[in-house]
């Protein structure tokens, strides 16, 4: 009889066991889908977003007499929740009256790092951010491909997101300054980017980039307007429009197109 008993509580003890484990197991992976498709939300045109994707791009300015094509793979993964890793790879085309070339241009590898985020009040939340990107440039500077130097540029900014119409403001500051190669770099951006959705799957972004140099002492400011819609919750295409603005403007004007691949 008490063999019996001990045989039974054994039982019921592993089938406790064993039914709060599969308790646990569930309760963990519903939270994952949860917080999988709260990120799936948050539009990777947003630097200080949250979550996985994969950008082909293409950007074709002109302007100072020389046009130019930029190719490059702009994506981004969280190792992470509060720990973001960018990458991008850029390849050039360089044309004017005289030349023209091609070749690649630099890889970046940015990590961003959320120590915060929170509600401002029932209206407003933020998510504050600090990095690093690391930028190593090809040699093809003497075929007037890139700077030719190594960077590495701090940075600092706040996403403001609003909950009624979707609204988000993101405020950076970012510091580029070489530490090896042929061109001396010291340039501090300020960077306002304004993200709107409409419609159902369409949004709009603004962003404004005017850096200091403070070797040439120049602004050599641009702006960029970007429309993009969402075919699936998976694939995005966007269009942008690229303005030079101010005298030391880096060119005059553009076009550039994309394609998002978010998993």
């Amino acid at each position: 009889l008490m063999s019996a008993t001990y045989t039974a509580l054994v039982r019921k003890r592993r089938g406790n066991n064993v039914n709060k484990a599969t308790l646990s197991f569930s309760t963990s992976l519903f939270a994952f889908f949860l917080v999988s498709s709260a990120l799936a939300q948050e539009n990777a045109s947003n630097p200080l977003s949250k979550g996985r994707n994969t950008d082909l791009r293409i950007q074709s300015t002109t302007g100072d007499g020389k046009d130019k094509t930029d190719y490059f793979i702009d994506g981004a993964f969280m190792a992470r929740d509060d720990l973001k890793i960018k990458y991008e790879l850029h390849y050039n085309d360089i044309s004017s009256s005289e030349t023209s070339a091609g070749g690649l241009e630099k890889a970046v590898l940015k990590g961003i790092f959320f120590p915060t985020e929170g509600r401002l009040n029932e209206n407003w939340g933020y998510r504050l951010a600090v990095g690093l990107d690391w930028i190593v440039e090809f040699d093809n500077y003497d075929k007037g491909i890139g700077t030719g130097s190594d960077q590495l540029a701090p940075f600092a900014g706040v996403a403001l997101g609003h909950a009624n119409n979707g609204l988000t403001l993101i405020p950076l500051v970012q510091h580029y300054v070489s530490y090896d190669g042929p061109t001396d770099v010291s340039q501090t951006a300020m960077r306002l980017i304004g993200l709107q959705p409409f419609a159902t799957d369409y949004w709009a972004k603004l962003d404004l980039k005017v850096p200091y140099d403070w070797n040439a002492k120049t602004w050599p400011s641009t702006a960029e307007f970007q429309v993009g819609y969402n075919l699936s919750d998976r694939v995005a295409l966007y269009g942008e429009a690229l303005v030079g603005i101010g005298s030391d403007r880096p060119y005059d004007n553009g076009i550039g197109v994309g394609l998002r691949l978010k998993y």
